[in-house]
């Protein structure tokens, strides 16, 4: 039996080698999503910096539709981890049921934002900006095409989801490379007219996205359906709701969902200020830097969902000790791995000439400038990642929504107000000054955790 003595600050190489074993084919998932991002950011960028400032102020509302379902997924995972340690299908199928049933609770607003009012709600993403009606012209063209995105990524994203929640990651990552394929060829064909198809420009970025979730939401149906998977429900069972566990998963979930749309708000009203800053050079500037950024911002994903379904399965089968030892070894491989991710960040420095060589001078300088600055943060981010993991993997949603979420209203952005409103600063410096919160952040997670609000098997008869 694997030592669990509290005092060992560092696991066993066979720990770490199964939590690895979750970890590296989401990041691999990621990854390969990251690298069509790029790529679609490469063609685009080809276009011009108007062009590419109009797809990624888009990108940035359909963003925060991302994050809202990501948040489901994971609030719904908290419990799907659980009850597979403690092998509850019944328990599983309800999870699942709370994560498709509150994503399509999103999709009316989804559908006003990209049919009804898009150029409204774009044009708060670039108050000041000098090259504003062009950029919405082109993220209008976008974000029509791309509410047909909207359901097939709802579904896919709680299939995936959920096959992750129980250490299934191959699955998901297989089906990634054969979507971001199909999205990667039909860029190619349809941005610029290749092989007799029409050239469509930026709406040949979007029908190539929505072609390729069309695809990946079909392979996850036939696996979800062929495979029958501990969590999967019969279509006539689907409304078939336990109210009482339903209200106890959205207990939880509302503070998650609430930690996250306050993160993902934040950063949409940073990138609308510092979209202010200039022109199209600074928007495609930093949208440039976020494509290269994500390469190594797969390390998020990858310890967030490792940490959750090892802690996760370890609590449901209601090994308190074990769990408290296996969160000081998380944490203290996340702080190593976030060092070597840094390293990662600091060499993506030299393919930013390659990919964006056709952007202005200044958008180029902008984009570096960001990817070193995001490189620094990385030991940071990494851990602070690991930190809200574990405390979410047993139910304690409360340390995002009551520090991550209060250092932000409160703090976070005031200060972006008064940097953005009451100086010339640079978009890079102004980045930098309210990230540097972080450190904070750090500090107060980890003297919430020491309190172990997060050790509760929550798939226990009478948990709350």
């Amino acid at each position: 039996m694997e030592q669990t003595k509290e005092n060992r600050l560092f696991g066993s190489r066979s720990f770490y080698g199964k939590a690895l074993a979750l970890a590296v084919p989401i990041m691999l998932q990621q990854l390969i999503q990251s690298l069509v991002s790029l790529i679609d950011n490469f063609m685009v960028s080809g276009l011009g910096d108007v062009s590419m400032s109009g797809v990624n102020v888009a990108g940035q509302v359909l963003f925060v539709f991302m994050v809202y379902l990501n948040a489901i997924c994971m609030a719904g995972g908290i419990y799907m981890t659980q009850f597979f340690g403690a092998k509850d299908k019944a328990g599983m199928g309800q999870a699942f049921r709370f994560k498709l049933a509150m994503g399509l609770a999103a999709f009316v607003p989804y559908v006003l934002v990209c049919l009804v009012f898009p150029r409204q709600v774009l044009s708060l993403m670039l108050i000041g900006n000098t090259q504003a009606d062009a950029i919405l012209d082109e993220g209008v063209k976008y974000i029509h095409i791309m509410f047909f995105m909207g359901l097939p990524m709802t579904i896919s994203m709680c299939i995936a989801s959920s096959l992750r929640d129980m250490g299934r990651v191959k699955t998901p990552l297989a089906v990634t490379v054969a979507a971001t394929a199909i999205n990667t060829l039909f860029n190619w064909l349809l941005i610029y007219g290749r092989l007799g198809f029409p050239r469509l420009e930026v709406k040949g970025a979007a029908i190539a996205t929505v072609i390729a979730r069309s695809v990946e939401v079909i392979i996850f149906i036939i696996v979800y359906i062929k495979t029958k998977p501990d969590f999967a429900v019969r279509l006539r069972e689907l409304l078939g709701l336990d109210r009482a566990l339903f209200k106890r998963i959205l207990k939880k979930g509302t503070l998650v969902l609430f930690c996250e749309m306050v993160w993902v708000l934040s950063e949409t009203i940073t990138t609308a200020i510092y979209n202010g800053r200039g022109g199209a050079d600074v928007v495609s500037g930093m949208a440039s830097s976020f494509a290269i950024a994500n390469l190594f911002f797969v390390a998020f994903g990858g310890i967030y969902s490792a940490t959750g379904v090892v802690l996760g399965k370890t609590l449901g089968e209601g090994d308190l000790e074990k769990a408290r030892a296996q969160k000081t070894w998380l944490l203290s491989g996340s702080a190593v791995f976030g060092v070597l991710m840094a390293g990662f960040g600091f060499a993506t420095t030299l393919i930013i000439p390659l990919v964006f060589g056709k952007l202005s001078d200044g958008a180029i300088e902008i984009c570096r400038d960001m990817v070193i600055m995001m490189s620094c943060f990385m030991p940071i981010w990494v851990y602070m990642n690991a930190q809200m993991a574990v405390a979410r993997a047993g139910g304690d949603t409360a340390m995002g929504a009551m520090t991550d979420s209060v250092i932000t209203i409160f703090i976070m952005l005031p200060m972006l107000f008064i940097l953005g409103f009451a100086t010339n600063i640079g978009p890079v410096a102004m980045y930098l000054g309210v990230k540097l919160l972080d450190l904070v952040k750090v500090v107060v997670f980890h003297i919430w955790l020491k309190k172990e609000r997060w050790l509760k098997n929550l798939a226990a008869k009478g948990a709350l």
